[in-house]
């Protein structure tokens, strides 16, 4: 299992909501969450090594959402 951290335009409850949509039925992520407190709206996802930050990335921006992984 890995960690990823990306920066997105996730500002409320309902945009979480929605990208949760995307991402709950994805085997593989284990557990993720978004700091609505941080004002870069952090992503993080923990999930298996076959989860790449750029599948991530793509499945978000594919729905309208900004989405960037974070260097460690």
């Amino acid at each position: 299992m890995h960690i990823m951290v990306f920066k997105t335009n996730l500002e409320d409850i309902g945009l979480v909501h929605h990208a949760g949509r995307l991402l709950n039925p994805m085997s593989g992520i284990h557990r993720w969450n978004v700091d609505l407190h941080d004002s870069d709206n952090i992503l993080r996802i923990e999930a298996d090594p076959l989860i790449t930050p750029g599948l991530v990335e793509a499945l978000l921006k594919n729905a309208g959402f900004e989405c960037e992984e974070l260097a460690d």
